[in-house]
């Protein structure tokens, strides 16, 4: 696993002049790409409420907070490896990868398990609003449904479903898929027009029930836990809330994603994840604090607020919408959950491209076009997410891709001391402060304890499928590595870690640290599981 640094730049090889990622965006143009992360908020809004009540929004703003926090460390690891691009498991994946084989590669697979879905989520949500809004309910395109597939072994009731909102779902996604094709830029500019048309104005639009009353902080009281106490129960509910809200709330990591595409990513990736985070931490904190004082608890109840599909119409009601802006607000709302569809389009791609250049997933994804765009990734992402568009609960999805992206979080924040430790002597453009890395080391065993303690509350079947998806990342990379790859790694994978006039790697320096994390994080999920489930 020694590298050298002679390797041609990133997504190239000098001999047979393959086609590279283009550096063609600014800092600031990544944070409008990044800024899909903060429509999340609205996929998951109205579940997480329907599981704790009135301290929802205390859920958000911990989440969101805990996501904060992780930028600035996965700052110093982007700003290190500014030749990487599908985020910040990369990055993580190069500290492990010396230490436990085979969780660097689990590592950047559950960042694209968790990300991909969002394409179906979200273009199932979109497609749902636009045919609440604009087809009547009993109207034969809202009524009809074909079901293909019976999974209530996973959980009751759950199906694969063919009906309207699959085929307008899939259409959007390909629309999305049309307009990355052409290249970062053009992804940059039409981000920013979703932007600016849609998430912006229903931001702004938040501040209205504030001003003219209609947030009431009776419907804040009283302020427990759905179960109605701080209790064993009352803690179980307030830990699955925050593991849920973890999937969309710590997203902000998502702008480091660009890396091989920033003009200056050594400077600006920093700028770009911190300046993500922060926007994340208000938006995370104002919509849920506006829904639930607007709403209260018998309204977030309500099923088309927890199922996402009635968020719109509700919020419309908050600002007091006529006809024709309760369907302009649906339009925007629509707006901002095609910003996250897009965004997760292009990291998750991103994520699998790099994992494959890195030799981690299929050589075959390790593949740009005349545009820089790796496009059989996002191949493999619709096709993926066509399959997950039948299912006929998004929650659950969710939750099992949470499973997943908390794993990647729980691993990930450790990789940046490890790091430190490791390779003192790379570049570090960019260095967290040590007393936040030393937090979100800590950090790391609390996510780990989310999973055992929270996952359960969403099905019981999301702890084991979600588990099992994880390991499915094992035997994947066991033949990249063994079979096409012979038993090494490809020469740039470390490159960027080696110090700046050297050839080589130093000898790692971490000895049994690493293990003895990995260990506490593996006892931390069991813990979370046996407090509050095996007993």
């Amino acid at each position: 696993m020694v590298a050298t640094n002679s390797s041609p730049a990133h997504g190239t090889v000098s001999a047979s002049h393959k086609p590279e990622m283009h550096r063609a965006v600014n800092w600031w143009q990544v944070v409008f790409i990044a800024l899909g992360a903060c429509a999340l908020v609205m996929f998951s809004l109205g579940g997480i409420s329907a599981v704790v009540g009135t301290i929802s929004p205390l859920v958000w703003f911990v989440s969101a907070t805990i996501g904060l926090l992780a930028t600035f460390v996965y700052a110093e690891m982007a700003a290190m490896m500014p030749n990487k691009s599908g985020g910040t498991a990369n990055y993580g994946a190069t500290a492990w990868i010396r230490h436990v084989k085979v969780v660097a590669p689990m590592s950047v697979w559950g960042n694209w398990i968790a990300y991909s879905p969002i394409l179906a989520i979200g273009a199932g949500l979109g497609a749902g609003y636009l045919l609440s809004i604009f087809i009547p309910p009993d109207h034969y395109l809202n009524t009809w449904q074909l079901t293909l597939v019976d999974l209530g072994m996973l959980k009751p009731g759950l199906t694969l479903r063919a009906n309207a909102q699959f085929v307008l779902g899939t259409i959007i996604m390909l629309v999305i898929w049309t307009i990355q094709h052409a290249g970062i830029l053009r992804t940059a500019y039409v981000q920013i027009a979703l932007t600016v048309g849609g998430l912006l104005p229903l931001v702004l639009a938040c501040f209205l029930p504030l001003v003219g009353g209609k947030v009431t902080m009776d419907n804040f009281s009283p302020f427990v836990p759905l179960n109605g106490a701080w209790d064993f129960e009352g803690w179980k509910l307030f830990l699955g809330g925050l593991f849920v809200a973890a999937w969309s709330a710590y997203a902000a990591e998502n702008a480091v994603c660009y890396m091989s595409e920033m003009k200056d990513p050594e400077d600006g990736g920093p700028k770009a994840i911190i300046w993500t985070g922060v926007l994340c931490l208000i938006v995370y904190s104002v919509v849920p604090f506006v829904f639930q004082g607007g709403l209260g608890t018998e309204g977030m109840l309500s099923p088309g607020i927890v199922t996402g599909e009635g968020v719109g119409a509700a919020f419309a009601g908050l600002i007091g919408a006529g006809p024709f802006l309760t369907k302009l607000l649906v339009v925007m709302l629509t707006f901002s959950l095609l910003l996250g569809v897009m965004t997760a389009m292009a990291d998750s791609a991103r994520t699998l491209y790099q994992g494959a250049h890195d030799g981690w997933f299929p050589k075959f994804l390790d593949h740009l076009n005349e545009h820089g765009v790796p496009t059989r990734a996002m191949w493999v992402d619709l096709a993926f997410n066509a399959f997950l568009l039948l299912m006929s609960d998004y929650l659950f999805v969710l939750a099992v891709s949470a499973v997943n992206y908390v794993i990647f979080h729980t691993l990930n924040m450790s990789s940046a001391w490890i790091h430190r430790i490791d390779n003192p002597r790379s570049n570090r453009p960019y260095r967290a402060p040590t007393v936040i890395m030393a937090i979100v080391g800590c950090l790391s065993f609390v996510n780990a304890f989310l999973i055992g303690a929270g996952a359960n509350l969403w099905g019981d079947g999301v702890i084991p499928l979600g588990l099992a998806v994880a390991f499915a990342s094992v035997p994947v990379f066991l033949y990249r590595h063994y079979v096409t790859d012979g038993g090494k790694f490809p020469d740039h994978m470390l490159s960027d870690l080696i110090p700046p006039g050297e050839t080589e790697l130093t000898p790692t320096r971490a000895g049994i640290l690493p293990y003895l994390a990995l260990g506490g994080m593996i006892v931390s999920m069991w813990a979370g599981y046996q407090i509050f489930w095996g007993f």
